[in-house]
Protein backbone atom coordinates (compact mmCIF):
# COMPACT_ATOMS: atom_id res chain seq x y z
CA UNK A 1 0.00 0.00 0.00
CA UNK A 2 1.25 3.05 -1.07
CA UNK A 3 1.30 6.28 1.77
CA UNK A 4 -1.20 8.14 2.34
CA UNK A 5 0.82 11.36 3.77
CA UNK A 6 1.27 14.29 1.08
CA UNK A 7 4.39 17.00 1.27
CA UNK A 8 1.44 19.43 2.16
CA UNK A 9 1.06 17.40 5.26
CA UNK A 10 4.09 17.61 6.29
CA UNK A 11 4.55 20.71 8.64
CA UNK A 12 2.48 18.58 10.85
CA UNK A 13 5.27 15.59 11.54
CA UNK A 14 8.51 17.42 12.23
CA UNK A 15 10.98 14.87 14.24
CA UNK A 16 9.01 12.04 13.07
CA UNK A 17 10.07 9.03 10.32
CA UNK A 18 7.69 9.81 7.15
CA UNK A 19 7.51 8.15 3.80
CA UNK A 20 6.33 10.00 0.34
CA UNK A 21 5.56 8.98 -2.77
CA UNK A 22 6.10 11.40 -5.50
CA UNK A 23 8.41 12.69 -8.31
CA UNK A 24 11.85 13.57 -8.52
CA UNK A 25 11.71 17.11 -9.86
CA UNK A 26 15.65 17.95 -9.80
CA UNK A 27 18.56 16.80 -8.12
CA UNK A 28 22.23 18.32 -7.55
CA UNK A 29 24.68 15.74 -5.86
CA UNK A 30 27.59 16.50 -3.63
CA UNK A 31 30.11 13.42 -3.04
CA UNK A 32 28.80 11.62 -0.53
CA UNK A 33 25.23 13.88 -0.44
CA UNK A 34 22.45 13.91 -3.31
CA UNK A 35 19.83 16.87 -2.61
CA UNK A 36 16.39 16.14 -4.40
CA UNK A 37 13.32 17.75 -4.53
CA UNK A 38 10.35 15.80 -4.75
CA UNK A 39 6.98 17.00 -5.65
CA UNK A 40 3.98 15.36 -5.38
CA UNK A 41 1.23 17.64 -6.33
CA UNK A 42 0.82 19.20 -3.39
CA UNK A 43 3.77 20.63 -2.84
CA UNK A 44 7.62 20.61 -3.03
CA UNK A 45 10.48 19.46 -0.65
CA UNK A 46 13.62 18.79 -0.22
CA UNK A 47 14.99 15.32 0.51
CA UNK A 48 18.60 15.28 1.56
CA UNK A 49 20.40 11.20 0.95
CA UNK A 50 23.44 10.76 2.63
CA UNK A 51 25.74 7.88 1.28
CA UNK A 52 26.22 7.29 5.43
CA UNK A 53 22.42 7.21 6.25
CA UNK A 54 20.65 4.90 3.28
CA UNK A 55 21.84 1.11 1.79
CA UNK A 56 23.97 1.27 -1.19
CA UNK A 57 21.29 0.56 -3.30
CA UNK A 58 19.20 3.51 -2.50
CA UNK A 59 22.15 5.95 -2.66
CA UNK A 60 22.90 4.69 -6.02
CA UNK A 61 18.99 4.83 -7.30
CA UNK A 62 19.94 8.80 -5.84
CA UNK A 63 22.81 9.04 -7.95
CA UNK A 64 20.61 7.75 -11.25
CA UNK A 65 17.28 8.60 -11.57
CA UNK A 66 16.83 11.40 -13.46
CA UNK A 67 14.05 14.09 -13.74
CA UNK A 68 10.55 13.03 -13.22
CA UNK A 69 11.35 9.16 -12.03
CA UNK A 70 9.10 8.18 -9.71
CA UNK A 71 9.71 7.23 -6.37
CA UNK A 72 8.96 6.56 -2.60
CA UNK A 73 11.16 7.78 -0.33
CA UNK A 74 11.13 7.51 3.82
CA UNK A 75 13.12 9.69 6.20
CA UNK A 76 12.57 12.09 9.50
CA UNK A 77 10.78 15.53 9.01
CA UNK A 78 13.27 18.02 10.35
CA UNK A 79 13.36 22.31 10.37
CA UNK A 80 15.23 23.61 7.56
CA UNK A 81 14.60 27.75 7.46
CA UNK A 82 16.07 27.90 4.17
CA UNK A 83 13.21 25.94 2.48
CA UNK A 84 9.79 27.61 1.55
CA UNK A 85 7.97 24.92 3.38
CA UNK A 86 10.38 24.92 6.49
CA UNK A 87 11.20 21.52 6.87
CA UNK A 88 12.94 19.04 4.40
CA UNK A 89 13.64 15.16 4.87
CA UNK A 90 16.44 13.18 5.85
CA UNK A 91 16.26 10.15 3.79
CA UNK A 92 17.03 6.66 5.21
CA UNK A 93 15.39 4.83 2.33
CA UNK A 94 14.57 5.32 -1.14
CA UNK A 95 13.10 3.08 -4.06
CA UNK A 96 12.45 3.99 -7.89
CA UNK A 97 9.31 3.37 -8.93
CA UNK A 98 10.16 4.36 -12.82
CA UNK A 99 13.42 5.36 -13.96
CA UNK A 100 12.48 8.14 -16.30
CA UNK A 101 15.40 9.25 -18.50
CA UNK A 102 16.07 12.03 -21.00
CA UNK A 103 12.90 14.28 -19.90
CA UNK A 104 11.59 16.32 -22.42
CA UNK A 105 11.17 19.57 -20.34
CA UNK A 106 14.20 21.07 -18.93
CA UNK A 107 14.73 23.41 -17.02
CA UNK A 108 15.64 25.62 -19.88
CA UNK A 109 13.40 28.03 -22.17
CA UNK A 110 11.10 26.62 -24.62
CA UNK A 111 9.14 27.72 -27.14
CA UNK A 112 5.01 28.26 -26.83
CA UNK A 113 4.82 25.31 -29.88
CA UNK A 114 7.16 22.77 -28.12
CA UNK A 115 5.78 23.49 -24.88
CA UNK A 116 2.05 23.23 -26.36
CA UNK A 117 3.00 19.89 -28.04
CA UNK A 118 3.96 18.53 -24.36
CA UNK A 119 1.14 19.73 -22.34
CA UNK A 120 0.86 16.39 -20.87
CA UNK A 121 4.24 17.20 -19.59
CA UNK A 122 4.44 21.42 -19.47
CA UNK A 123 1.82 21.03 -16.81
CA UNK A 124 3.80 19.93 -14.21
CA UNK A 125 5.76 22.11 -14.14
CA UNK A 126 5.19 24.82 -10.82
CA UNK A 127 4.44 27.95 -12.61
CA UNK A 128 1.13 25.36 -14.76
CA UNK A 129 0.37 23.35 -11.86
CA UNK A 130 -0.42 26.59 -9.95
CA UNK A 131 -2.60 27.97 -12.93
CA UNK A 132 -4.47 24.77 -12.77
CA UNK A 133 -5.40 25.21 -9.00
CA UNK A 134 -5.99 28.27 -9.46
CA UNK A 135 -8.61 27.73 -12.19
CA UNK A 136 -9.79 24.85 -9.66
CA UNK A 137 -10.46 27.15 -7.41
CA UNK A 138 -12.46 30.02 -9.64
CA UNK A 139 -14.38 26.95 -10.90
CA UNK A 140 -15.22 26.34 -7.23
CA UNK A 141 -15.90 30.12 -5.72
CA UNK A 142 -18.37 30.15 -9.19
CA UNK A 143 -20.26 27.54 -8.40
CA UNK A 144 -20.45 28.84 -4.80
CA UNK A 145 -21.39 32.11 -5.52
CA UNK A 146 -25.16 30.71 -7.22
CA UNK A 147 -25.57 27.62 -5.23
CA UNK A 148 -25.61 30.39 -2.09
CA UNK A 149 -27.94 32.33 -3.50
CA UNK A 150 -30.82 30.24 -4.52
CA UNK A 151 -29.87 29.79 -8.31
CA UNK A 152 -30.17 26.09 -9.61
CA UNK A 153 -27.86 24.32 -11.59
CA UNK A 154 -29.37 23.29 -14.75
CA UNK A 155 -27.07 21.59 -17.10
CA UNK A 156 -27.73 22.40 -21.13
CA UNK A 157 -27.25 19.87 -23.91
CA UNK A 158 -24.08 20.29 -25.60
CA UNK A 159 -25.54 19.28 -29.48
CA UNK A 160 -27.76 21.46 -30.28
CA UNK A 161 -30.13 21.90 -33.57
CA UNK A 162 -29.50 25.30 -34.73
CA UNK A 163 -27.45 28.40 -33.57
CA UNK A 164 -27.04 30.90 -30.72
CA UNK A 165 -24.56 33.24 -31.29
CA UNK A 166 -24.63 33.51 -35.34
CA UNK A 167 -24.51 30.50 -37.99
CA UNK A 168 -20.74 31.44 -39.01
CA UNK A 169 -18.79 30.03 -35.73
CA UNK A 170 -20.89 26.94 -35.33
CA UNK A 171 -19.07 23.08 -35.45
CA UNK A 172 -21.41 20.58 -37.44
CA UNK A 173 -22.14 17.02 -36.77
CA UNK A 174 -24.06 14.19 -38.01
CA UNK A 175 -26.75 13.27 -35.95
CA UNK A 176 -28.89 9.90 -37.16
CA UNK A 177 -31.16 10.20 -39.58
CA UNK A 178 -32.25 13.76 -38.03
CA UNK A 179 -29.32 15.00 -40.57
CA UNK A 180 -27.18 17.33 -38.51
CA UNK A 181 -26.70 19.12 -35.12
CA UNK A 182 -24.33 21.86 -33.78
CA UNK A 183 -21.42 21.82 -30.87
CA UNK A 184 -23.25 24.48 -28.70
CA UNK A 185 -22.33 28.25 -28.77
CA UNK A 186 -24.05 28.94 -25.55
CA UNK A 187 -26.10 27.10 -23.31
CA UNK A 188 -27.73 30.17 -22.27
CA UNK A 189 -31.70 30.07 -24.32
CA UNK A 190 -31.69 26.41 -22.51
CA UNK A 191 -31.22 28.88 -19.24
CA UNK A 192 -33.95 31.06 -20.45
CA UNK A 193 -35.65 27.94 -20.37
CA UNK A 194 -34.48 27.01 -16.44
CA UNK A 195 -35.08 30.25 -15.60
CA UNK A 196 -39.21 30.11 -16.30
CA UNK A 197 -38.83 27.32 -14.01
CA UNK A 198 -36.90 27.80 -10.75
CA UNK A 199 -36.79 31.65 -10.73
CA UNK A 200 -33.12 31.93 -11.11
CA UNK A 201 -30.79 29.08 -12.87
CA UNK A 202 -27.12 28.83 -14.19
CA UNK A 203 -25.49 26.83 -16.59
CA UNK A 204 -21.72 25.64 -16.53
CA UNK A 205 -20.41 24.03 -19.25
CA UNK A 206 -17.98 23.91 -22.06
CA UNK A 207 -19.26 25.45 -25.50
CA UNK A 208 -17.57 25.93 -28.98
CA UNK A 209 -17.01 28.22 -31.93
CA UNK A 210 -15.51 27.49 -35.01
CA UNK A 211 -14.23 31.32 -35.11
CA UNK A 212 -11.16 31.08 -37.24
CA UNK A 213 -8.87 33.46 -35.40
CA UNK A 214 -5.58 32.90 -33.64
CA UNK A 215 -5.69 35.68 -31.24
CA UNK A 216 -4.33 35.12 -27.73
CA UNK A 217 -8.03 35.24 -26.44
CA UNK A 218 -9.68 32.66 -28.51
CA UNK A 219 -9.60 28.98 -28.01
CA UNK A 220 -12.58 26.93 -30.01
CA UNK A 221 -13.46 24.68 -26.87
CA UNK A 222 -13.90 27.01 -23.40
CA UNK A 223 -15.67 26.77 -20.45
CA UNK A 224 -18.42 29.60 -19.52
CA UNK A 225 -20.85 30.11 -17.01
CA UNK A 226 -24.51 31.65 -17.62
CA UNK A 227 -26.76 32.80 -14.99
CA UNK A 228 -30.43 33.92 -15.85
CA UNK A 229 -32.96 35.85 -13.77
CA UNK A 230 -35.94 36.14 -14.10
CA UNK A 231 -38.24 39.27 -13.38
CA UNK A 232 -34.19 41.07 -13.92
CA UNK A 233 -33.44 43.94 -16.31
CA UNK A 234 -30.50 45.06 -17.79
CA UNK A 235 -30.00 47.26 -14.36
CA UNK A 236 -29.54 44.52 -12.10
CA UNK A 237 -28.05 42.10 -14.94
CA UNK A 238 -25.26 44.68 -14.19
CA UNK A 239 -25.27 44.58 -10.66
CA UNK A 240 -25.23 40.89 -10.21
CA UNK A 241 -22.12 40.87 -12.36
CA UNK A 242 -20.42 43.31 -10.78
CA UNK A 243 -21.26 41.67 -7.31
CA UNK A 244 -20.20 38.66 -8.93
CA UNK A 245 -16.50 39.36 -10.48
CA UNK A 246 -16.10 41.12 -7.08
CA UNK A 247 -16.45 37.54 -4.97
CA UNK A 248 -15.33 35.47 -7.15
CA UNK A 249 -11.64 37.38 -7.52
CA UNK A 250 -11.88 37.63 -3.75
CA UNK A 251 -11.96 34.43 -3.63
CA UNK A 252 -9.36 33.55 -5.25
CA UNK A 253 -7.04 36.41 -3.99
CA UNK A 254 -7.44 35.00 -0.67
CA UNK A 255 -6.66 31.31 -1.20
CA UNK A 256 -3.80 31.92 -4.00
CA UNK A 257 -2.04 35.20 -3.49
CA UNK A 258 1.52 33.76 -2.81
CA UNK A 259 1.00 31.77 -5.85
CA UNK A 260 -0.37 34.95 -7.93
CA UNK A 261 2.56 37.26 -6.19
CA UNK A 262 5.25 34.99 -6.32
CA UNK A 263 5.09 32.32 -9.12
CA UNK A 264 3.23 34.25 -11.56
CA UNK A 265 4.90 37.26 -11.07
CA UNK A 266 1.58 39.23 -10.63
CA UNK A 267 0.40 42.37 -9.48
CA UNK A 268 -1.62 41.74 -6.76
CA UNK A 269 -2.62 45.34 -5.93
CA UNK A 270 -4.22 45.75 -9.34
CA UNK A 271 -6.53 42.29 -8.22
CA UNK A 272 -6.81 43.96 -4.93
CA UNK A 273 -8.74 46.85 -6.62
CA UNK A 274 -11.33 44.66 -7.79
CA UNK A 275 -13.77 45.92 -5.64
CA UNK A 276 -17.48 47.74 -6.19
CA UNK A 277 -18.18 49.89 -7.53
CA UNK A 278 -17.50 49.43 -11.06
CA UNK A 279 -17.43 52.46 -13.59
CA UNK A 280 -20.16 52.05 -15.63
CA UNK A 281 -19.85 53.63 -19.39
CA UNK A 282 -22.33 53.22 -22.52
CA UNK A 283 -21.65 52.33 -26.19
CA UNK A 284 -21.34 55.49 -27.48
CA UNK A 285 -19.17 57.16 -24.55
CA UNK A 286 -16.74 54.21 -25.25
CA UNK A 287 -16.80 54.87 -28.92
CA UNK A 288 -15.71 59.01 -27.83
CA UNK A 289 -13.28 57.51 -25.63
CA UNK A 290 -11.38 55.69 -28.13
CA UNK A 291 -11.54 58.52 -30.63
CA UNK A 292 -9.66 60.59 -27.67
CA UNK A 293 -6.91 58.33 -27.31
CA UNK A 294 -6.78 57.27 -30.68
CA UNK A 295 -7.54 59.92 -33.33
CA UNK A 296 -5.19 58.70 -36.05
CA UNK A 297 -7.05 55.25 -36.48
CA UNK A 298 -10.67 56.61 -36.93
CA UNK A 299 -13.72 54.35 -35.19
CA UNK A 300 -16.85 55.42 -35.28
CA UNK A 301 -20.49 54.73 -34.21
CA UNK A 302 -21.29 51.13 -34.81
CA UNK A 303 -18.34 49.88 -35.53
CA UNK A 304 -17.31 46.64 -33.44
CA UNK A 305 -15.01 47.09 -30.23
CA UNK A 306 -12.09 44.74 -30.89
CA UNK A 307 -9.27 43.29 -28.93
CA UNK A 308 -6.77 46.64 -29.48
CA UNK A 309 -9.85 48.93 -28.93
CA UNK A 310 -10.96 47.00 -25.19
CA UNK A 311 -7.39 47.49 -24.36
CA UNK A 312 -7.41 51.28 -24.61
CA UNK A 313 -10.94 51.71 -22.85
CA UNK A 314 -9.98 49.68 -20.34
CA UNK A 315 -6.74 51.04 -19.23
CA UNK A 316 -8.21 54.34 -18.60
CA UNK A 317 -9.56 52.55 -15.19
CA UNK A 318 -8.09 51.05 -12.58
CA UNK A 319 -10.63 48.01 -12.55
CA UNK A 320 -12.86 46.55 -14.96
CA UNK A 321 -15.76 48.56 -16.30
CA UNK A 322 -19.29 47.63 -17.52
CA UNK A 323 -19.86 48.91 -21.08
CA UNK A 324 -23.28 48.97 -21.91
CA UNK A 325 -26.27 50.10 -24.82
CA UNK A 326 -24.45 48.73 -27.85
CA UNK A 327 -25.90 49.32 -30.97
CA UNK A 328 -28.83 46.40 -31.62
CA UNK A 329 -27.15 45.40 -35.26
CA UNK A 330 -24.28 44.19 -33.20
CA UNK A 331 -26.16 41.58 -30.73
CA UNK A 332 -27.99 38.94 -31.55
CA UNK A 333 -31.51 38.01 -32.13
CA UNK A 334 -32.49 37.60 -28.43
CA UNK A 335 -31.50 41.10 -26.85
CA UNK A 336 -34.25 43.17 -25.76
CA UNK A 337 -34.17 46.68 -27.48
CA UNK A 338 -34.17 49.91 -25.81
CA UNK A 339 -37.53 51.19 -25.69
CA UNK A 340 -36.69 55.01 -25.91
CA UNK A 341 -34.18 53.83 -28.62
CA UNK A 342 -34.56 50.38 -31.28
CA UNK A 343 -31.04 51.59 -32.72
CA UNK A 344 -29.93 50.15 -29.06
CA UNK A 345 -29.98 46.82 -27.60
CA UNK A 346 -30.08 46.60 -23.98
CA UNK A 347 -26.90 44.36 -23.55
CA UNK A 348 -23.77 44.93 -21.04
CA UNK A 349 -19.31 44.16 -21.27
CA UNK A 350 -17.23 43.93 -18.39
CA UNK A 351 -14.04 44.78 -19.80
CA UNK A 352 -10.97 43.78 -17.18
CA UNK A 353 -8.05 46.06 -16.95
CA UNK A 354 -4.49 45.03 -18.13
CA UNK A 355 -5.68 44.80 -22.08
CA UNK A 356 -6.88 41.35 -21.03
CA UNK A 357 -10.22 42.70 -22.21
CA UNK A 358 -13.68 41.07 -22.06
CA UNK A 359 -14.24 38.50 -19.71
CA UNK A 360 -18.04 38.85 -19.33
CA UNK A 361 -21.24 39.39 -22.33
CA UNK A 362 -25.01 39.76 -21.62
CA UNK A 363 -28.42 42.02 -21.33
CA UNK A 364 -31.61 41.79 -20.91
CA UNK A 365 -33.80 39.38 -23.63
CA UNK A 366 -36.57 39.72 -25.87
CA UNK A 367 -39.59 38.82 -23.81
CA UNK A 368 -42.10 39.79 -26.49
CA UNK A 369 -43.58 36.75 -28.97
CA UNK A 370 -43.64 38.64 -31.95
CA UNK A 371 -40.70 40.50 -31.88
CA UNK A 372 -39.00 37.73 -31.09
CA UNK A 373 -40.60 35.88 -34.41
CA UNK A 374 -39.80 38.50 -36.30
CA UNK A 375 -35.97 38.96 -35.11
CA UNK A 376 -35.41 35.05 -35.47
CA UNK A 377 -36.52 35.52 -39.59
CA UNK A 378 -34.65 38.93 -39.63
CA UNK A 379 -31.33 36.81 -38.95
CA UNK A 380 -32.26 34.10 -41.37
CA UNK A 381 -32.89 31.80 -38.35
CA UNK A 382 -35.08 28.57 -39.14
CA UNK A 383 -38.28 28.84 -37.01
CA UNK A 384 -38.93 25.18 -36.46
CA UNK A 385 -35.48 24.99 -34.27
CA UNK A 386 -36.68 27.70 -32.24
CA UNK A 387 -40.26 26.87 -31.30
CA UNK A 388 -39.67 25.84 -28.19
CA UNK A 389 -37.68 29.30 -27.48
CA UNK A 390 -40.60 30.94 -28.79
CA UNK A 391 -43.05 29.42 -26.31
CA UNK A 392 -41.28 30.82 -23.37
CA UNK A 393 -42.56 34.09 -25.06
CA UNK A 394 -46.44 32.44 -25.17
CA UNK A 395 -46.92 31.01 -21.62
CA UNK A 396 -45.87 33.28 -18.79
CA UNK A 397 -43.07 35.83 -20.25
CA UNK A 398 -41.37 38.10 -18.12
CA UNK A 399 -38.61 39.87 -18.21
CA UNK A 400 -35.04 38.72 -17.66
CA UNK A 401 -31.72 39.14 -18.20
CA UNK A 402 -28.44 36.93 -18.00
CA UNK A 403 -24.75 37.25 -18.89
CA UNK A 404 -21.40 34.43 -19.79
CA UNK A 405 -18.71 34.46 -17.92
CA UNK A 406 -15.54 33.10 -19.92
CA UNK A 407 -13.30 30.87 -17.24
CA UNK A 408 -10.18 30.97 -19.34
CA UNK A 409 -10.20 35.02 -20.06
CA UNK A 410 -10.86 35.00 -16.58
CA UNK A 411 -8.21 32.88 -15.15
CA UNK A 412 -5.66 34.92 -17.55
CA UNK A 413 -6.62 38.15 -16.26
CA UNK A 414 -6.49 37.04 -12.82
CA UNK A 415 -3.08 35.05 -13.60
CA UNK A 416 -1.73 37.96 -15.59
CA UNK A 417 -0.85 35.52 -18.33
CA UNK A 418 -0.18 36.13 -22.27
CA UNK A 419 -2.61 34.26 -23.70
CA UNK A 420 -5.38 31.29 -22.77
CA UNK A 421 -4.27 28.76 -24.14
CA UNK A 422 -2.55 28.28 -20.55
CA UNK A 423 -5.88 28.52 -18.61
CA UNK A 424 -7.10 25.04 -19.80
CA UNK A 425 -5.33 21.92 -19.23
CA UNK A 426 -5.71 20.90 -22.54
CA UNK A 427 -5.89 23.86 -25.17
CA UNK A 428 -7.92 23.76 -28.25
CA UNK A 429 -7.68 25.80 -30.96
CA UNK A 430 -7.94 26.64 -34.86
CA UNK A 431 -4.48 25.08 -34.87
CA UNK A 432 -4.43 22.63 -32.46
CA UNK A 433 -6.42 19.62 -31.76
CA UNK A 434 -3.68 17.34 -29.76
CA UNK A 435 -2.30 16.26 -26.78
Amino acid sequence: MFPTLTIADIPHHEGKSVTLSGWLYSKRSSGKLAFLQLRDGSGVIQCVVSKADVPPAAFETAQRIGDESSVTVTGTVRADKRSALGFEIGVTDLTALQEARDYPIAAKEHGPAFLMDHRHLWMRTPRQRAVLGIRATLIKSIRDYFDSRGFTLTDAPILTPAACEGTSTLFEVPYFDLGKAFLTQSGQLYGEAAAMAVGKAYVFGPTFRAEKSKTRRHLTEFWMVEPEVAFMDLAGDMDLAEDFIVEIVGRVLEKHRKEIAGLLERDIAALERVQKPFPRITYTEGIERIQQARPETPITWGDDIGGDEETILANQFDRPVLMHHFPSAMKAFYFKHDPTDDNLALGVDVLAPEGFGEILGGGQREDDYDTLLARIDAHKLPREAFGWYLDLRKYGSVPHAGFGLGVERTVAWICGLHHVRETIPFARMMERLTP
